[in-house]
């Protein structure tokens, strides 16, 4: 009797540890059907990312320099990408920040400002030569380690511009973290300037840049060429988003982005910027540009460079610029642009660079745009482009008469091929002055 006793408490014991007597029903963590890996990855999406906060004050890093937004964006990208938070206040830049893959770098609309220091600039005391990775410059002054510099001279501009960090120093010799990408000659007026690129990103997926200020301070710096250098700057960054930024006052371009495919800018402004307001380029294909605002910069308002192909540009304002509304060129072909205004340029709303027929920027199409108030004819196309189609559009001029008043809506000169028209508004004392031999429409 004893004996059973002390059994059946045994039991009644270990079916209580058992998990079949636990209460409720057993937790299931199996895969859900819709979970599946990352392309580039072992694991799958993960709903909460890193994310770390920087500012001036109450914040997980604090500065205001570009060297603690560096290291929030560096602690971030080596655990895989996430958000770096910037709260307000201006940030002094020595260097650009330089963004890393899948990272988002956001600040508050308005409020957060990168603003480039002022540079210093040099002759080289010694030639540079191509893949160098030191300069030697006349004056020192105001280049230090960890601050970016451009090395280039008379016949090394354009991507034959070095842009890069410094590293270390010897004297009157600097260290640079990029080899030099052309001979730079002391007897070709050589030089070095402590100027980059506000923000910049290299060999790049996944980023996003979201609601900054960059100020460019340009009355306190040399110029830099698009090709390498403007407020925000891309290389290869595929797929960047750069959302609610505005881009000002900059020695240069305001947005450029090279090499790069599938980057879109929506709600953006570029203004007072000395070059180009939006410069797409060097076959960066499928861009998209949104809602966005390009006003009082030195040259073009929207620049297309080369191989700018099947892009998407609507609902932009381009006014004010120092030279072409839109501008489109070298092998820009297949691209729609929609409900963009173009006013009040120096020279043309649209212009259509001089191309041979196999460069020319073929099956552009404009829908719903308002060009008006522009110098020059609204619309100039030039070269042997074929295949342009313009439907709806407004094209005009409501300013009374005076030299600056266009007498000409469209002008077609005589190499280009067949454009097509339909259902545009053209109100010019000449609505369209056509150069072309007969047949060619």
């Amino acid at each position: 009797m004893t004996h059973t006793t002390v059994t059946s408490a045994l039991a009644i014991t270990l079916l209580a540890m058992s998990p079949l007597w636990a209460a409720g029903p057993t937790r299931d963590f199996s895969p859900k059907p819709q979970e599946q890996q990352l392309p580039r990855a072992m694991h799958s999406a993960m709903a909460e990312l890193p994310r770390i906060t920087v500012g001036k004050s109450n914040a997980e890093l604090t500065g205001d320099n570009n060297r603690v937004l560096q290291a929030a964006v560096d602690y971030v990208a080596g655990l895989g990408g996430g958000v770096v938070e910037i709260g307000e206040g201006e940030y002094l830049m020595h260097d650009s920040l330089h963004l890393r893959p899948n990272v988002i770098v956001r600040g508050i609309k308005g409020k957060t400002i990168l603003r480039k220091a002022t540079g210093s600039v040099s002759a080289l005391a010694l030639d540079g030569d191509f893949g160098e990775e030191q300069i030697t410059v006349h004056d020192p002054n105001g280049f230090a380690v960890g601050c970016g510099v451009a090395i280039w001279d008379k016949g090394a501009g354009g991507f034959h511009t070095t842009v890069a960090r410094i590293t270390a120093r010897n004297g009157n010799t600097f260290s640079i973290d990029k080899p030099l990408m052309a001979d730079c000659m002391v007897q070709n007026d050589a030089k070095a300037a402590t100027v980059f690129p506000v923000l910049s990103a290299y060999d790049t997926e996944g980023v996003r840049i979201e609601d900054l200020v960059l100020d460019g301070n340009k009355q306190a710096n040399v110029p830099l060429n698009g090709c390498r250098g403007a407020g925000i700057f891309l290389y290869r960054a595929f797929g960047t988003v750069i959302s609610g930024c505005l881009v000002r006052n900059y020695n240069g371009d305001g947005i450029s982005f090279q090499q790069s495919n599938d980057v879109a800018v929506v709600d953006c402004v570029s203004e007072e910027n000395a070059a180009l307001g939006f410069h797409p380029g060097s076959g960066s294909q499928r861009p998209t540009i949104r809602r966005c605002t390009a006003r009082r910069n030195g040259t073009d308002g929207l620049f297309l460079c080369w191989r700018v192909r099947h892009g998407l540009f609507e609902d932009n304002l381009l006014e004010e610029n120092g030279q072409f509304g839109i501008s489109i060129g070298h092998k820009d072909s297949d691209n729609l642009f929609r409900r963009n205004t173009s006013r009040l340029n120096k020279q043309n709303g649209v212009f259509f660079r001089n191309e041979p027929i196999g460069m020319a920027p073929h099956r552009n199409r404009f829908e719903e745009n308002i060009i008006e108030n522009n110098r020059g004819p609204e619309i100039r196309i030039r070269g042997e482009v074929s295949d342009l189609t313009f439907v709806n559009n407004t094209i005009r001029d409501t300013r009374a008469d005076g030299p600056d008043k266009p007498t000409i809506g469209i002008l077609i000169e005589e190499h280009v091929g067949p454009v097509h028209f339909q259902n545009n508004t053209i109100q010019t004392e000449q609505p369209i002055e056509d150069k072309r031999p007969t047949g060619r429409n």
